[in-house]
């Protein structure tokens, strides 16, 4: 990115940081992660959107022209749990599903507060129930997601865990949102650096989700989860935004279970800043890809290895 690009955009950012620093309505903190409309970047090109629907779930599948569909991305979008869709997040989506040479179908899970926790888990556990029950290898499935989206996939894998349904051969976030207390030493230390997100707005999304329930309960938290038996993942974080802590955290928990984890931080990069179309958001999207590439394939042999 251009220095005046880069300048322009942290003092638009900035701006709009500070537009949300207290209580608001509903409306008003949905209108405010809604702008700008094009925040998470540009659609790539030859990139295929097709409505799907799994039992009560609806969703989009996400289809790249080229090549043939070895691997499916089960795909979470971000918005705090209560704004959002497959549509908003097509460009970061579509841009990991090319990375990945990956159909993906991304999920519209139900928001908060009309459907509080456990409603988005349970979403996202019944449209990986509908995967396998087309026929799709849980070996060729990867999970992803974005912010909540990203925190909502680690939160779904312990689900199909603890459902004893067979494992998805890799997990993937951006940003994840892990720990809705919002207890980690970045909140606080980047709270100026961030032009995305603030205390204030994911505060309150975070009331909004809840609905009562415990912010420390795993599925909602899982910085707080038991990560044994989960599938490798890699997680991506930029070192400038309120939500990195959340990455580390992910991390230790992983290592702690036993789980093949890596945790990249960005140095200088804000949240979500693979919508960017930077030299680091390239980076961050080609590595991410890569990762789902290489677990799916090896998890695929295995299979077919009968180990």
């Amino acid at each position: 990115m251009a220095v005046w690009q880069d300048t322009l955009q942290s003092r638009t950012n900035r701006s709009r940081r500070r537009s949300i620093i207290g209580r608001v309505k509903l409306e008003e903190l949905r209108a405010w992660f809604a702008e700008p409309p094009n925040r998470f970047g540009t659609l790539p090109k030859d990139i295929a959107f097709e409505p799907a629907t799994m039992g009560q779930v609806r969703g989009e599948w996400v289809n790249p022209a080229d090549g043939p569909i070895q691997r499916i991305i089960l795909y979470f979008h971000g918005g705090g749990y209560i704004w959002g869709s497959p549509e908003t997040h097509r460009p970061l989506a579509a841009r990991l599903a090319g990375a990945s040479d990956a159909q993906t179908l991304s999920v519209a899970y139900r928001l908060a507060p009309e459907c509080p926790y456990p409603g988005a888990v349970r979403d996202g556990l019944d449209s990986y129930r509908w995967l396998l029950a087309q026929k799709v290898p849980a070996q060729a499935i990867a999970l992803a997601g974005d912010c909540a989206g990203g925190g909502l996939a680690l939160g779904v894998a312990m689900a199909i865990r603890n459902a004893d349904l067979p494992m998805p051969a890799c997990i993937v976030g951006m940003s994840p949102w892990a720990d809705l207390t919002l207890s980690g030493p970045s909140v606080l230390d980047n709270a100026e650096s961030d032009g995305m997100m603030t205390w204030a707005a994911l505060t309150q999304c975070a009331q909004f989700y809840l609905g009562g329930a415990s912010p420390t309960e795993q599925f909602a938290s899982p910085a707080f989860g038991d990560f044994k038996g989960l599938p490798p993942m890699m997680i991506h974080a930029g070192a400038q935004e309120i939500l990195r802590d959340d990455a580390g955290r992910v991390g230790e928990r992983a290592a702690a279970a036993g789980v093949r984890v890596s945790v990249e931080v960005y140095d200088g990069q804000p949240h979500l800043f693979q919508a960017l179309g930077s030299k680091e958001a390239n980076v961050s999207i080609e590595r991410l890809g890569a990762f789902i590439r290489t677990q799916t394939t090896a998890a695929m042999r295995r299979r077919t290895d009968g180990g």
